[in-house]
């Protein structure tokens, strides 16, 4: 079996910065990728980011330039740095791990608002 927390969400202004965390934890050595999808209210959820386990990346268009994506195999943790937030960003942001199964993690709330 295999845990994932995330940490890290918050209210934030409009061209703020937060940093999101994603532990996983449980029967899982390597050859994992991992990475975020959101949800906002009344949408279907979205990737936003996503590594690969030989740490390739790719992004959603909406946050090119803005979010970056990077993980610590050794903690077994994703990051999602995201600058430049818009009001736009405001959803739940859901990490993942994906190992043949897709392993989620609770979410965690991000809104950007003045």
């Amino acid at each position: 079996q295999v845990q994932v927390v995330e940490s890290g969400g918050g209210l934030v202004q409009p061209g703020g910065s937060l940093r999101l965390s994603c532990a996983a934890s449980g029967s899982i050595a390597s050859g994992y990728d991992m990475g975020w999808y959101r949800q906002a209210p009344g949408k279907q959820r979205e990737l936003v980011a996503g590594i690969s386990h030989g740490g390739n990346t790719n992004y959603a268009d909406s946050v090119k330039g803005r979010f970056t994506i990077s993980r610590d195999n050794a903690k077994k943790t994703v990051y999602l740095q995201m600058n430049s937030l818009k009001p736009e960003d405001t959803a739940v942001y859901y990490c993942y791990v994906r190992l043949g199964y897709v392993y989620w993690g609770q979410g965690t709330q991000v809104t950007v608002s003045s």
